[in-house]
């Protein structure tokens, strides 16, 4: 927008002078789009604005958020997809169905992806290092190490003689974990049984039948429609009272018992440090991919009693934050 200024002299006679034009310069606008909906991401959001503070970059102050949720309506990201990128932003933050769906509408456009996905397999980056193109982003390790969450419930819960996995099939990423999962069971002795669940409405009926069918415990599956759906999950866990371990410190926050893996809110502010990098002048398709290679083991202390498990001190003593 311009504002223009007009000035005139005093006195008798009005002297027409040139206007002068101010011009405001635009403030850059990210659009944060996500599949996701906004209540399962407000701590990520809080810390992609954190990483943007960190860049010199405060939402109102010298840029712009807006905010495309898709609710988990995976159908509807194309379209979504297509109307952010008629919105013409300077950057576009997404997850990474979101950032898939970008990219495939737009070359020009950057775009900063966090996922615990693989993004070489999932085709938005050629290449780690020098990822080229238009896009660059934050990778939060999660579903390559189902066998350390395997191991670690193992520890916790001795007595499961039989362990359910829960996982929503039909990705790369969860056949990954899945096999990695089943070869590590093996190797141990250790009997599992794969439950595939395709949408909410059957996390309920699953977890029962998993828990009439001898499961001791359960191994929740990693994604984001495990990471949307943490709280029936979770709720459902605890209303069948069985030990469950996770993928992310967020189930537990939620109430659930264990989680083991890397700290996606500390990718999201990563994240807001690479977006401000770009908006500075830097071209995504010359900033690395970055890898988190920081995990956590989380127990939730509360919920363990709840469930009337005593975990020794030493076990207790392993993890990097107990929850009260």
């Amino acid at each position: 927008m311009r504002r223009r200024e007009f000035i005139a002299l005093l006195g008798g006679a009005a002297v027409a002078l040139p206007r002068v034009v101010c011009a405001q310069q635009p403030m850059p606008v990210i659009v944060f789009f996500n599949s996701g909906p906004p209540s399962t991401h407000v701590k990520n959001v809080a810390a992609f604005r954190n990483g943007l503070k960190e860049a010199g970059l405060v939402e109102g102050q010298n840029l712009a958020i807006e905010f495309v949720w898709a609710e988990n309506r995976f159908d509807g990201l194309e379209t979504l997809a297509a109307e952010v990128i008629a919105r013409r932003p300077s950057v576009i933050v997404s997850n990474t169905l979101a950032a898939i769906r970008a990219k495939s509408s737009t070359t020009a456009i950057p775009i900063v992806f966090t996922t615990g996905s693989d993004p070489i397999r999932d085709g938005l980056v050629t290449s780690l290092n020098r990822p080229g193109g238009n896009v660059t982003g934050v990778v939060f390790i999660t579903g390559t190490v189902g066998g350390k969450r395997l191991e670690l419930l193992r520890q916790f819960v001795p007595t499961a003689g039989t362990i359910a996995m829960l996982v929503n099939p039909g990705t790369a990423e969860s056949d990954a974990e899945r096999a990695e999962v089943q070869a590590a069971a093996q190797t141990v002795g250790q009997q599992i049984r794969i439950v595939e669940i395709r949408n909410t409405a059957e996390i309920e009926t699953a977890v029962a039948a998993a828990v009439a069918a001898g499961a001791g415990a359960l191994l929740i599956g990693t994604g984001t429609f495990w990471f949307n759906n943490r709280v029936p999950i979770v709720e459902s866990a605890t209303r069948h009272a069985i030990p469950a371990m996770y993928s992310l410190r967020e189930y537990v926050e939620a109430g659930g018992l264990m989680s083991y893996g890397a700290s996606i809110s500390d990718a999201f502010r990563q994240a807001g440090l690479y977006t401000g990098r770009i908006l500075k002048g830097e071209k995504p398709g010359d900033l690395p991919v970055i890898q988190s290679i920081k995990f956590e083991l989380m127990i939730n202390l509360k919920t363990a009693k709840t469930l009337g498990l005593q975990f020794h001190p030493q076990l207790l003593a392993t993890a990097d934050e107990v929850i009260e």
